[in-house]
């Protein structure tokens, strides 16, 4: 507990650094989230194609940095975290629980999103249900905590006003700070001082290696080795330990983000070592999420009789494969962009959304509804709004890369839209419908 790195400044160092990057989650995610479940009347961009794409891989690489940064913070603030007692009034314990359910909800957060990149479930709840509502959770009690602490943090804000002329850690008790100086001087004897009784206080000392008091001890003149110790070695000492301390977090924040932005980053692809998907890897160059097996579409996107129902509002139409590429392809270059956090850029051939809705007399604006083959799955449909429906490069894909459509990939045909979540790229479609 007396390293010195467990105090106020350092506490707000590091919570800057997360304030940052859960806003960050936030905004991607709340933006991510509404394109899957969009509020009436809302429009979104189809430009740049590959927004999304960038709004997820900044999602997903920032709450990736927050696990190092999250760590690092419990660990300046541990002995706040286990003082003794634990409450002193009912304010204080109001404020004991907020930062619980910040700390709680935060490590469950970063934990079951870590997990939903590689697609592992290990908890009986709705991960997008859950995670969305536990987004709201973090930025109402970090704001909670903000208030709490505003003091504290508008003191020790800037480096200059945290540490004296010797570059030793300043306790200003008025600031209402919970950290004491673990320095060596009469701070950090205060701190050993007040090491409370029992069980307790012997766990403590043995983790900061105090000796344990001797009631007998009198208070002696300091040893001449101690006189003559200058107070610029103790600063000395003490920048060194935060440099190395800082170093470390540096070093594992830019570790894990550089090893796992890959999946998303054209730049940082061949250091892509913990990413949940290697671009370039599978059936035509390109990831699987959900495979034909997977989704049990294997009979019936291979079937001779298939063929993709359009239906509009006053005309319905079967299309089979032939007939579709009968009325024309386009091709574009767009991404997959997927929630967990994986993209790259491929090339689309197939027909126009909304050369499509043509042919069954759709109106201008129209709002359609996309089923796939699935029977179960939580996106087997799909409601696109007229941005995409009108755009011309969402396609109703037959090709992928130069070649018809891996069965993986969603043969035989699959919505391919600019910058929408790959969950909403509905593949093995059978049916579109005008809704509105």
């Amino acid at each position: 507990m007396a390293s010195p790195n467990r105090n106020a400044r350092s506490a707000v160092v590091l919570g800057r650094l997360l304030g940052v990057a859960f806003l960050v989650c936030f905004g991607t995610g709340v933006y991510s989230y509404l394109l899957q479940q969009p509020l009436p009347g809302m429009r979104f961009p189809t430009r740049p194609a590959q927004l999304y794409q960038f709004t997820q891989g900044v999602h997903i690489t920032a709450g990736i940095a927050i696990i190092p940064l999250l760590l690092a913070k419990l660990n300046a603030v541990m002995p706040a975290l286990v003082q003794v007692p634990p409450v002193r009034g009912v304010l204080h314990l109001l404020e004991r629980l907020s930062i619980a359910v910040l700390v709680a909800s935060a490590i469950v957060q970063v934990v079951t999103g870590l997990l939903n990149t590689y697609q592992w479930y290990p908890w009986p709840f709705p991960f997008k249900q859950v995670h969305n509502a536990l987004a709201y959770v973090i930025i109402g009690s970090l704001i909670v905590h903000i208030g709490v602490k505003l003091r504290l943090i508008a003191r020790y804000w800037r480096k200059r006003d945290s540490y004296d002329e010797h570059g030793r850690f300043v306790v200003d008790r008025a600031a209402g700070s919970e950290l004491l100086s673990p320095a060596p001087g009469p701070a950090a004897a205060q701190a050993v001082a007040s090491y409370p009784r029992g069980l307790t206080g012997r766990l403590l000392r043995w983790i900061d290696g105090a000796p344990v008091p001797d009631p007998q001890d009198e208070p002696t003149e300091p040893s001449r080795a101690s006189r003559t110790t200058p107070e610029a070695t103790e600063g000395r000492r003490e920048r060194v330990a935060r440099r190395g301390f800082l170093a470390g977090v540096t070093a594992a924040t830019v570790g894990v983000v550089a090893l796992t932005a890959g999946q998303s980053s054209t730049l940082a692809e061949p250091f892509n070592v913990f990413g949940a998907r290697q671009r370039h890897r599978g059936p035509l160059d390109l990831p699987v999420n959900r495979t034909a097996r997977a989704a049990g579409v294997l009979a019936t996107a291979t079937a001779a009789d298939w063929s993709l129902t359009v239906v509009g509002r006053d005309v319905s139409r079967a299309f089979s494969r032939a007939e579709l590429v009968a009325l024309g392809t386009a091709e574009a270059e767009l991404p997959i962009s997927c929630v967990e956090g994986w993209s790259q850029m491929a090339t689309w051939r197939g027909v126009r959304m909304r050369d499509l809705l043509g042919a069954v007399q759709a109106a201008p604006g129209s709002h359609v509804r996309v089923t796939s083959l699935e029977r179960h799955g939580g996106y087997r449909v799909m409601d696109m709004g007229p941005e995409y429906a009108e755009d011309p490069t969402t396609l109703i894909a037959l090709e992928l890369n130069g070649a018809t459509l891996d069965l993986d990939h969603g043969f035989p045909a699959r919505i391919i839209a600019p910058g929408r979540p790959g969950v909403l790229q509905t593949k093995w479609i059978e049916k579109i419908e005008v809704i509105a």
